[in-house]
């Protein structure tokens, strides 16, 4: 393939014309100042492709990036669509030269090395594609089955493959694990020296072929796969052999002096292989005795896990590369992230529910909506409680991702309002949390969908008549580089006493530079508007662009009733933001530096019902807070088979899934008896 784009040089800070050819069987990109250049065979530069990874912007639909050998490239095609074209032909041609298998150089018979390990691990990627392929030729039975009967049939099967495909890739990953426990990964790996792994440098604790693998070699499909890499790796030698002669470049170049740093130099970019990463394998971070065991529950205090908000920072992911790098040779560009699993490491210790219920981590600045006088003053304090929600559902810049609820979940909680007298506060008891007072701000949240990920939630305070309903469908999506999760539904506000309603959107999350140091930033517009008073806002959350520009802002601005701008905001969602009023004055709108987050009182995990999140992920909880993947995998995959196991019981018993304290109204979820409904029951 070959054909124009733009390269982005960091010396001129722009993007200058190139043209490209991309070489399939050597994995090479090579460019031109022109066409002619390129037939005169006159190259300016080159980037290898083995080993590298594609990755685009959500936000942008021309560019794209490849990352290797420790840099990052940035590239501009014409359009989406030429840029779609670039971006399959890169990938299929990283994806080629990834999973080529290596010469064998030990005997079936000897203690298997590491390479062996290794070729194993391709082989089962090989019929984990076969099993995706099957899969994706089911669906299309699926949709041209001529009966009931037979669609029945084949959608039974799809499910058992599903199943064996989770199990397949979870347990690839677990290899992976072990794999970088016993060989921690230090940045990327050179192939020639890999190759050279003596027998002598094998992990002496690495356990020898079994009887049964041995066995499973000798099958027919074994040795259809070995006949075939056997005539792959001469072939591949015989390639190999005229790279060297062409003189394919060890690392990725470019001739001129100018553009000497021509790839991306931010903070974002990843290290130098050479950089020597001190990396603990997972089982010293786990191993040490000095750790009370997760197994003796009776010891554990599993409400201050939950109460400590410090995040171990993940730091490089190099440590953790095996896995990360398997888990991206899985997926697609673009492709919907929410059946994949993720391995364990990158959790953080609470449901994505308690997330969404630190949304309300400033509950006086909530409440305090009720309070003024005006349209005006109310829509700006409905504006100003918004934006000071994500720093404290987004606790720290830790790139972690809460644990996925499974459907039926329930969280529950308050919050004490600072400064206010309890002394004729009632107890609610048909209210949303029933130990909760008349005086405090209840949160109730339901995973109500689990296919797709649907969470609701309520938040009401009784005395102030305020309350507060949404749902949000998580809808993940692969970006390369980075991961992506749109955040689709709406909340709405209701002032009851008013009889006003303000609803809004919500932005998109991404995690980025998932190969390096991960780090979360917020990204797209949001809508907030007031149908009975006309005001409305526009706020934009601005992802930070690669060639300059500063992480976490927004900019923003309120209109009246008349459409007019009464105020622009701009500033750091998770720092300070500032208004300028239609008179010109500027001041402060939110200060999250400053602002005090408020504890929310959550009932002790013992007497949680068992489908309760801390007391659901309590075990998950206690493995991440010892740094022990292994017991936290394990504690995590027990939950999610628990779902399982209740799935089939419901569709062997022929029972219908009912949501415990969430109803469906079009595409809306709603609570079952919110505060409306409970006081005009009490008026009749």
């Amino acid at each position: 393939m070959e054909g124009p784009l733009c390269k982005w040089t960091n010396v001129m800070k722009g993007w200058q014309y190139r043209y490209f050819v991309l070489d399939y069987n050597q994995a090479l990109l090579s460019y031109y100042t022109s066409k002619e250049k390129m037939i005169k065979g006159d190259r300016r530069g080159c980037v290898r492709l083995k080993g590298a990874v594609i990755g685009i912007d959500d936000e942008d639909d021309s560019t794209f990036t490849i990352t290797v050998d420790g840099k990052m490239f940035h590239f501009q095609a014409h359009d989406a669509e030429d840029r779609s074209k670039w971006v399959s032909a890169l990938e299929d041609t990283i994806l080629r030269h990834t999973h080529r298998r290596r010469p064998k150089k030990s005997d079936s018979s000897q203690i298997p090395t590491l390479n062996d390990f290794e070729r194993k691990l391709t082989e089962t990627d090989a019929y984990l594609q076969l099993l995706i392929n099957q899969i994706a030729d089911l669906n299309l039975k699926i949709e041209n089955a001529t009966t009931e009967n037979d669609k029945e049939k084949l959608v039974d099967i799809k499910a058992k493959t599903l199943t064996l495909l989770d199990g397949v890739k979870h347990t690839i990953v677990l290899l992976q694990i072990a794999k970088n426990t016993v060989h921690p990964v230090n940045g990327l790996i050179d192939d020639n020296k890999n190759e050279a792994v003596s027998q002598q440098t094998t992990p002496k604790n690495l356990p020898s072929v079994s009887q049964s693998t041995k066995d499973r070699r000798n099958s027919s499909a074994s040795r259809v796969v070995t006949l075939e890499a056997s005539k792959k790796e001469e072939s591949l030698k015989l390639e190999s052999d005229l790279l060297n002669l062409n003189g394919v470049p060890e690392t990725s170049y470019s001739s001129s002096d100018d553009e000497e740093f021509f790839y991306d130099a931010s903070e974002e970019t990843p290290g130098s292989t050479n950089i020597d990463i001190a990396t603990k394998s997972i089982d010293e971070s786990s191993g040490d005795s000095d750790k009370p065991a997760i197994m003796n529950r009776s010891k554990i205090d599993y409400d201050s896990l939950y109460d400590d908000d410090d995040e171990e920072d993940l730091g490089s992911i190099e440590g953790h590369g095996s896995v990360i790098s398997h888990l991206i040779s899985q997926v697609k560009i673009g492709m919907d992230l929410t059946k994949v699993v993720l391995p364990t490491f990158i959790l953080e210790r609470r449901s994505l529910l308690e997330m969404y219920a630190d949304f309300f981590a400033h509950p006086d600045l909530f409440i305090s909506i009720a309070d003024y006088e005006t349209p005006e003053e109310r829509f700006i304090q409905v504006v100003r409680w918004y934006l000071s929600a994500f720093h404290a559902g987004r606790k720290s810049s830790v790139a972690k991702k809460p644990y996925n609820p499974v459907l039926g979940e329930i969280f529950r909680c308050y919050w004490d309002i600072p400064n206010t007298s309890q002394q004729n506060s009632r107890t609610i008891a048909d209210g949303p949390v029933p130990w909760a007072k008349s005086d405090n701000l209840a949160f109730i949240a339901e995973q109500v969908s689990h296919h797709p990920p649907i969470s609701a939630f309520y938040a009401e305070h009784f005395e102030k008549k305020i309350m507060c309903s949404a749902h949000i469908y998580t809808k993940s999506k692969f970006l390369g580089l980075s991961i992506g999760v749109h955040n689709i539904g709406q909340g709405s506000i209701y002032l009851l006493d008013r009889g006003e309603e303000y609803t809004c959107t919500f932005p998109s999350a991404y995690g980025r530079s998932i190969l390096t140091v991960p780090w979360v930033e917020l990204g797209g517009a949001v809508a907030i508007n007031c149908p009975q008073t006309g005001y409305s806002a526009n706020i934009e959350f601005l992802t930070k662009p690669f060639y300059g520009g500063k992480k976490h802002r927004i900019c923003g601005e309120i209109l009246n009733s008349s459409k007019k701008p009464i105020m622009s905001i701009n500033g750091e969602w998770n720092g300070v933001m500032y208004a300028k009023k239609s008179n010109g004055k500027t001041e402060v709108f939110v200060d999250t530096k400053s602002m005090k987050i408020i504890k929310k009182n959550v009932k002790s995990i013992n007497e949680q019902e068992p489908f309760e999140s801390r007391r659901l992920w309590k075990d998950v909880t206690v493995a991440l807070k010892l740094q022990d993947v292994i017991a936290a995998t394990n504690a995590k995959s027990a939950v999610e088979q628990k779902q399982r196991d209740l799935v089939k019981e419901r569709q062997e018993s022929g029972v219908k899934w009912e949501n415990r304290v969430f109803h469906q109204l079009g595409e809306h979820w709603n609570y079952n008896t919110p505060l409306t409904r409970r006081l005009s029951t009490r008026l009749q």
